[in-house]
């Protein structure tokens, strides 16, 4: 079996942690509430969407826009990503798991979210985006206060 170049294996590296800043700006974007930025991590044709079939889901940079602008004003989700794993499967596609804790307020209380993201990626124009993310949720219900 023939062996990576070694500028094959930096490429892979650089990817990589391109890649793995797409949570945390997603999660920056989220805090900071900035919409557009958010919006432009995803690709022109990028999906969000959940396992809750009750919940909204988006495709298109103006509904994903839309769509975080609804849940800002709503609950003022706080974010925290953890554990991303990533999997390189061609020059200009990859996938990814990330974990996810996220405070929100619902009904004037706190409550948390949790579970993980699975994730689609694209290089576009040599930067990467998310194709599609699907959050599935593991619980939710109001924060223990004590």
């Amino acid at each position: 079996m023939a062996s990576k170049s070694l500028e094959a294996q930096l490429q892979e590296v650089l990817d990589r942690e391109e890649i793995r800043t797409l949570p945390q700006r997603y999660c920056h974007c989220v805090w900071q509430k900035d919409l557009d930025g958010y919006a432009e991590l995803f690709t022109e044709d990028g999906t969000f969407g959940t396992d809750d079939p009750s919940l909204p889901k988006g495709q298109g940079r103006q509904q994903l826009r839309g769509l975080i602008e609804g849940a800002l004003n709503d609950m003022g989700p706080r974010p925290f990503i953890h554990n991303h794993v990533i999997a390189l499967t061609g020059p200009d596609s990859a996938t990814g798991t990330c974990y996810v804790e996220v405070h929100l307020l619902k009904d004037g209380k706190k409550w948390e979210m949790r579970g993980w993201y699975n994730d689609e990626y694209a290089k576009v124009g040599g930067e990467w985006k998310f194709k599609s993310r699907q959050i599935t949720t593991d619980s939710f219900g109001p924060e223990n206060e004590g």
